[in-house]
């Protein structure tokens, strides 16, 4: 197949954080059979659709990535909508605008993609990407075989899905809403958007969005608050003035900087309340064995 290929590709400038390295080898399909012959034929591939909620190492990417950022197709079918892993939230959200459709308002300032939101479970304003959604179609990378998942298969529940546990691939996902008059879709989404802007760093002070989970019945960030993380910095990396579990690059920042101000900000909340908090950004690429020590005691509590 003639799929785009980029070779020991730098892809800095493509993630939200404004970090990463190199990647070996980066894949861009252009349909579903593409993405599927990929994931059938390379060798362990990471998949990534905005590189909005995750952290690239400063040393780049050994191997296969593929992205899906040209897999972006939607359909709409009445109160129905299908889209492609690759579609991103905020023009999921504009379409179900356009055709009078609520419950993607959440998703209108979100820099992610579908497949990522669905992964992690994506959720805001009393809304969550969940709630709305009928069946998935997965490509299984141990039995190299696509099939479809209805949602109660899902797994779904606070910033997790069944897509973290088992090895399964987001390829498409389909969707019910409901049919609203378009004026309050709008009032929300302009609702929404006004609560980014004054709670959330806009990508201009680049960013992965929340650092760490909300604790079951807390806050990560009224947590981090309490210990004073708004004064955290290490090297270009620092916690957002105006709200504590927000790590922006402030500059030059790389992501040994970025994962030392995320164990600075777990130790401080760990030592004062003994509550481990949860990382909700991924780290991807090759680690120092410093990174790895860190990510072994962040990301793999038992």
């Amino acid at each position: 197949m003639d799929i785009e290929v980029k070779k020991n590709y730098p892809v800095k400038n493509l993630t939200s954080f404004k970090i990463g390295g190199a990647v070996d080898k980066l894949y861009f399909p252009k349909t579903q059979q593409e993405f599927i012959y990929l994931l059938k034929t390379l060798h362990n591939p990471i998949v990534v659709g905005s590189w909005s909620n995750v952290l690239i190492s400063s040393d780049g990417i050994r191997g296969n990535v593929i992205s899906t950022a040209n897999l972006d197709k939607i359909e709409v079918k009445g109160t129905k909508i299908f889209a492609d892993c690759g579609v991103k939230g905020p023009r999921l959200s504009q379409i179900a605008l356009e055709h009078s459709l609520s419950g993607f308002e959440f998703m209108i300032g979100f820099p992610g993609s579908i497949g990522g939101n669905i992964y992690m479970n994506a959720s805001a304003h009393a809304q969550s990407i969940s709630d709305f959604l009928v069946s998935v179609c997965v490509f299984d990378m141990n039995k190299k075989e696509v099939f479809n998942l209805e949602k109660k298969a899902l797994d779904f529940a606070y910033r997790t899905s069944i897509l973290q546990k088992m090895p399964y691939i987001l390829l498409s996902a389909e969707f019910e809403l409901k049919k609203v008059d378009k004026f309050q879709i709008e009032s929300l989404i302009k609702r929404n958007l006004e609560f980014r802007k004054t709670h959330q760093p806009t990508l201009s002070m680049p960013n992965a969005g929340s650092v760490f989970k909300n604790p079951e019945n807390d806050s990560a960030g009224r947590l981090l608050d309490k210990v004073d993380a708004k004064t955290f910095h290490i090297g270009g990396a620092k916690v957002w003035e105006n709200h504590a579990n927000f790590v922006v690059n402030a500059g030059e920042a790389t992501s040994s900087d970025v994962i030392e101000l995320m164990f600075k900000m777990y130790s401080a909340v760990k030592d004062k309340y003994t509550i481990k908090l949860c990382p909700e950004i991924r780290f991807l690429g090759e680690k120092t064995q410093r990174e790895e020590d860190i990510c072994n005691i962040m990301y793999n509590q038992k």
